[in-house]
């Protein structure tokens, strides 16, 4: 797999995300309510909500926040009205944008996205018009100051453990599995003690765009900003070399 490495983007996102943890735990708790209504609070039997779960820790979400929300979110049965959509569009020059979103209101969070694409002279297209440029994986980036253990020991207890892919970067090494093997590698490497700054399941970009235009990077930080800023918005992929 291509070595792009997302590890600059991936420490200023980490900075931003610290500071919106609210908005983080917000996302999580939506996903653990659709999880429960859809196949029920036990994880052994709710291979969705075991997921949901895994991604909650590795955000490091307190087990009992996410053990009340499932608590919630049985009480609750019926009232749960939340579904996911996604929306595929381009910003400047061309750039290819996946907006994941779990909404309860599909029309508001329709006219926010057309809106933040807007504003940023971009538009939204129609469905699977960029998804095709982006593969689905599971990517766990370990910043290599922090890890104690030598890249070819790192990489065999990765590929050991599940994962398909492993790439030395200059800060960093990353780790990637098939999306439905990502949480089992996750938990290996953290038995291990390895402490990942980024582990999700995330959409990677096959091939990388670079803005040159000033005007064009602004519109693009615009675009994601205003997608950041909007509490429906549950992740947003591009193919932006930042």
């Amino acid at each position: 797999m291509s070595g792009h490495s997302k590890f600059a983007n991936i420490k200023h996102k980490k900075e931003k995300n610290d500071a919106a943890k609210g908005k983080i735990f917000t996302i999580i708790g939506r996903e653990i309510a659709v999880a429960v209504k859809d196949g029920g609070p036990d994880p052994a039997n709710n291979f969705k909500l075991a997921q949901v779960i895994a991604k909650a820790k590795a955000n490091n979400m307190p087990n009992d926040t996410i053990e009340r929300g499932i608590k919630k979110a049985a009480g609750e049965g019926g009232s749960v009205n939340y579904k996911y959509v996604t929306y595929e569009g381009y910003g400047p020059n061309g750039i290819a944008v996946i907006v994941d979103a779990l909404t309860d209101n599909q029309n508001r969070t329709a006219a926010n996205v057309r809106n933040a694409f807007t504003k940023g002279q971009g538009n939204v297209g129609t469905p699977g018009c960029v998804s095709f440029m982006f593969d689905k994986k599971g990517l766990i980036i370990i910043d290599k100051e922090e890890c104690d253990m030598e890249a070819d020991d790192l990489m065999m207890m990765a590929l050991d453990a599940g994962a398909e892919d492993f790439s030395e970067e200059e800060d960093s090494y990353e780790v990637y599995t098939d999306p439905d093997r990502w949480s089992e590698v996750d938990a290996a490497l953290k038995e291990a003690g390895i402490t990942a700054i980024s582990s999700e399941v995330t959409m990677i970009p096959q091939t990388w765009v670079e803005l040159t235009d000033e005007t064009a990077v602004r519109n693009m930080q615009k675009i994601l900003d205003l997608l950041d800023e909007d509490d429906d918005v549950q992740a947003v992929y591009h193919n932006w070399d930042e």
